[in-house]
């Protein structure tokens, strides 16, 4: 019996994971929905009778039952590094010639495909098995979210073959056009938020901690490259084409516009084609994505620190359309910015519905001459952000007047500053309630406070039911816990998650703290270098403006905004409430640094690419060991820490006679 029950659980994964095949991959459906549940059903019930048998790659573990708490960190084996960008046919050609050159005259062929507008990934096959799916990430860690690219269903969670059992396939998760627009509509039809475009809508999804929520998103998935050691060590894996065929042999799902291209012309004939029939895809893309063909020779043009030698993208023209600006609305930053938006006719354009446009300052508007009436050419930069180009004159009205710019803040009523050298115009009301939200998110994003579960909706709910004024409140909610249970959206268990994220941020250093606050000009580098120079916010607090100006990197700006806030008395009664719910006002003997002779009082500049550490672990190594770090060269700076690609600040340097040291000269000074 136990032997007949494994041959039908076996048999069930089997016809339900080739229906998944032909439905969502091929497109040619062999069974109807009643008997696809029922397969399904019938599979969930041996499993449950017979849980020995219950296995990971089973159809029936797409969707995870309990929500991540929090994302694990995977370190990709091959770094997934970013491609390089073209946007005219002669940086093909350099490309091309460059190609030509580390090649030494040997022949070689490209591939073309077709460079989607989603977020890529990359997944993990153990014995035939997925086991493990990851983010892009920074290129060097991901997230892991295998149990949300389980819920894809043309993901094949186990792969039946005698010869590729290990491996790694990278892909982009995307989601169709009129599966964006569905969503949508239902956003829409709830009173709900319209998301912005279906490159972030699939990306944030992928990002949810609940797969119960990710596998209800119409996701899908292309794979673009097969990666495993031992099969190209034996050479059985020679080309990136013959890749594409494997996969698409073991069921992948493989785009189907992919080109063999034995010179750059035929590549440039490609783009052609597929720039005509872009809008008639199913998907969006913005671009074409050219590789050397073979392998060895991937291998032997090698990398850059930040993109493959043998890659290049060609991005595609930004998308323009011609619409009505009906008016312009003012909105009021977390930092009191002023921003103007453009109030648009609506117009489909690039795959979603464009109403609005930010015109980003008004000496934008005064620089285009934007009125109200105007009829205006839109694009979308980079195919994400609309954007005004230009005003069309020719069809402006004889009584157009210019948008005036601000006197007073739109929401408080504040008298507005406008600092001089400055385009942006500021409510400089701290406690201007259209800033509350705004910093409350501020104090909480991950690089500040890192409380977890607080997002844009959450606070909008506690804000809007009274439970909080401002960020200080949240230190509160642990009295309020039961109130808060019964709120929709809540529960006891996600409320207990945000309690006990809230009570941790407690212990985050000074320097987060003085950074979550969100004082004007305070950036998270300021913060920590002001943090480090007076080690207690008693000491910040009462120190004069030309102090603050004194620490090296702080300009006047900065100390004057520091300077206001600790005598405004709202800005004191904030830093009390904070310091009486037990937060860090002062720096810990712990986080004090360890110096080193050779970086003891030195100013160092980075510029370029490192090849073992990015420049932000750099720069924390540095100032761990008394150095300083500066963004710009001058004739007070000690070295200058140069890598690969380095711009203009490395010829200011050779001009102004500072010592230039490479990364093996870093590790020597370490």
């Amino acid at each position: 019996m136990p032997r007949d029950v494994l041959k039908r659980i076996t048999e069930l994964k089997e016809k339900i994971s080739d229906a998944d095949y032909k439905y969502y991959v091929t497109a040619e459906p062999d069974l109807d929905d009643q008997t696809y549940d029922m397969l399904m059903k019938e599979l969930e019930k041996l499993e449950k009778e017979n849980p020995q048998y219950a296995s990971p790659d089973s159809p029936t573990r797409r969707v995870s039952g309990e929500p991540t708490k929090k994302f694990s960190v995977v370190i990709h084996s091959v770094p997934m590094l970013s491609l390089a960008n073209s946007y005219n046919f002669d940086d093909l050609s350099d490309f091309d010639k460059r190609v030509q050159s580390l090649l030494n005259g040997q022949k070689y062929e490209y591939v073309c495909e077709l460079k989607f507008d989603g977020l890529a990934v990359s997944l993990t096959y153990e014995n035939g098995a997925f086991t493990r799916g990851a983010t892009r990430g920074d290129g060097i860690k991901g997230d892991n979210v295998t149990n949300n690219l389980k819920t894809i269903k043309s993901i094949p969670l186990s792969i039946n073959s005698d010869v590729y059992k290990n491996f790694e396939v990278r892909g982009e998760v995307f989601i169709k056009k009129d599966d964006f627009l569905s969503i949508n509509s239902g956003q829409s039809n709830r009173g709900g938020k319209l998301f912005l475009n279906a490159r972030n809508t699939a990306a944030g999804t992928m990002k949810l901690k609940d797969s119960r929520v990710v596998a209800s998103r119409p996701l899908n998935i292309f794979v673009y490259s097969m990666r495993s050691a031992e099969l190209f060590n034996e050479a059985k894996l020679n080309s990136h084409f013959e890749n594409l065929t494997i996969l698409k042999e073991l069921k992948f799902p493989v785009n189907g516009f992919s080109r063999i291209a034995g010179t750059i012309d035929e590549v440039k004939n490609f783009c052609d084609e597929i720039e005509e029939i872009r809008d008639t895809l199913l998907y969006e893309i913005d671009g074409v994505v050219i590789k050397v063909n073979s392998l060895s020779q991937q291998e032997s043009i090698g990398n850059s620190a930040k993109s493959p030698r043998w890659a290049i993208a060609y991005k595609f023209k930004a998308k323009e359309k011609t619409t009505r600006l009906n008016s312009i609305t003012l909105q009021v930053g977390r930092t009191g910015i002023i921003t103007p938006v453009a109030e648009l006719e609506p117009v489909f354009l690039a795959g979603s519905t464009i109403s609005r446009a930010t015109l980003h300052n008004f000496d934008e508007i005064r620089r285009k001459d934007i009125r109200v009436g105007d009829f205006v050419k839109i694009e979308k930069g980079g195919d994400v952000i609309p954007k005004i180009l230009e005003v069309l004159l020719d069809k402006r009205q004889n009584n157009s007047v210019p948008f005036p710019e601000p006197e007073l803040c739109p929401v408080c009523g504040e008298k507005t500053d406008k600092p001089e050298g400055e385009a942006n115009i500021y409510c400089p009301n701290y406690f201007c309630t259209a800033q509350i939200q705004g910093r409350i998110e501020h104090f909480v994003r991950r690089d500040a406070m890192d409380i977890e579960g607080l997002g844009t909706s959450i606070v909008e709910i506690l804000l809007q039911k009274g439970f909080i004024k401002d960020f200080t409140d949240l230190y509160n909610l642990k009295n309020r816990r039961e109130d808060l249970i019964i709120l929709e959206r809540f529960g006891t268990k996600s409320v207990e998650n945000i309690l006990s994220a809230i009570e941790s941020s407690k212990d985050k250093p000074f320097e987060k703290v003085l950074f979550a606050i969100g004082i004007k000009h305070i950036g998270e580098r300021t913060a920590k270098l002001i943090a480090n120079h007076f080690g207690s916010i008693d000491k910040l607090s009462t120190a004069a403006a030309d102090e603050i100006d004194d620490i090296y990197e702080i300009g006047p700006a900065i100390a004057e905004s520091l300077f206001k806030f600790f005598r405004d008395e709202k800005g004191k009664k904030l830093i009390e409430k904070l310091r009486a719910s037990g937060l860090k006002f002062e720096i810990s003997k712990s986080g004090s640094v360890s110096e080193n002779e050779n970086f003891k009082g030195k100013i160092f500049v980075l510029t370029g690419t490192l090849g073992k550490y990015t420049r932000t672990e750099a720069g924390e190594i540095i100032e761990k060991l008394g150095g300083r770090v500066s963004a710009s060269v001058s004739k007070k700076t000690d070295y200058i820490l140069a890598g690969e690609e380095a711009g203009s600040k490395l010829d200011k340097a050779r001009k102004l006679g500072v010592k230039i040291i490479s990364e093996t000269d870093f590790e020597k000074l370490l």
